[in-house]
């Protein structure tokens, strides 16, 4: 039997967990696999990359647009189970799921309208031209590199506050800030002070040091929030100061951070996810395609 496409997986997956268990990743991909008797063979090609099987990638796929709809949720690390949602889905007994379906939830209209803004934004602007292979290229990374945001980001509001703290800690030094991790871990929830979370390095020396407020927030951070950080900041003699959040802040807020005198950066979900992504926190590299061009010198007569 031919590897399913990611679409064809959907139904399988959902079917898999009616039951209500948490359903671990790795043996839900060994289950379909032998619900759809695949052969070794089948089971061992690989992306063009060559560090991810094929069968594994699109099950991934799957469940994280089953998720994006509101028909799964992630109850830890790793696991899956079915939601009321899905479990209603299930009982109108559809002969497929796929994303033309799965257009229905609001969930995952809005998943794929943050997806295409996200991709806009990185695109540059469109020509005349059709498009040139390279050009394709790009854009197939764009679309990857948009949707791994969008994911990351949904892990990380799931993680729990420690868990969060300790992000935080690896995103910065992984910036360069807070010398060693040991270092940083230290700093971190040490000062006591209302409006502050922690403090760290501003550099590996320690000439400096920034203090650090990290909100795992789904609601949007307001101007007051600013203000207490603010505040906060006065009170240790400092000016710099870092404000992360899983969600947003208020034009308000932004607003407030750049006229006071208190340099305070404001990095919010989708600028997290983002840095985390190149700085390399909390993802991998599932592999490297190398472009190459002719090489004009070595054709050249001396």
């Amino acid at each position: 039997m031919a590897i399913p496409d990611y679409q064809s997986l959907m139904l399988p997956i959902l079917k898999l967990a009616a039951d209500g268990k948490e359903y671990r990743y790795r043996d839900a991909v060994e289950t379909l696999a032998e619900i759809f008797q695949l052969t070794e063979e089948d089971r061992n090609t690989l992306l063009p990359s060559g560090n991810q099987a094929v069968f594994d990638n699109r099950v991934g796929w799957a469940k994280t647009y089953l998720k994006q709809a509101g028909l799964l949720e992630i109850p830890r690390r790793g696991y899956f189970r079915i939601t009321e949602k899905g479990r209603e889905l299930l009982k109108e007994n559809p002969p497929y799921i796929n994303v033309k379906l799965l257009k229905r939830y609001p969930e995952f209209q809005k998943f794929q309208r943050r997806k295409r803004a996200k991709a806009e934004e990185k695109k540059a602007p469109a020509t005349a031209q059709a498009e040139s292979p390279d050009d394709l290229l790009a854009d197939a990374y764009r679309e990857l590199r948009t949707d791994l945001e969008l994911r990351l980001l949904e892990q990380v509001k799931e993680v729990s506050p420690a868990f969060f703290e300790r992000l935080v800690i690896d995103l910065l030094v992984k910036m360069g800030y807070g010398g060693s991790r040991e270092d940083a871990g230290r700093a971190i929830g040490r000062s006591g002070d209302e409006g502050i979370d922690g403090i760290i390095d501003e550099d590996k020396l320690g000439l400096d040091v920034v203090y650090i407020q990290a909100k795992r927030w789904e609601s949007t951070v307001g101007r007051p929030e600013i203000q207490k950080f603010a505040g906060a900041l006065q009170g240790q003699r400092s000016r710099k100061g870092v404000f992360l959040t899983t969600s947003g802040f208020s034009k308000e807020a932004r607003e407030y951070a750049s006229l006071i005198e208190s340099r305070i950066v404001l990095i919010d979900g989708e600028r997290l996810s983002r840095l985390m992504v190149d700085y390399n926190v909390g993802v991998s590299t599932v592999g490297v395609y190398e472009i190459k061009k002719i090489d004009m010198d070595y054709f050249t007569d001396e």
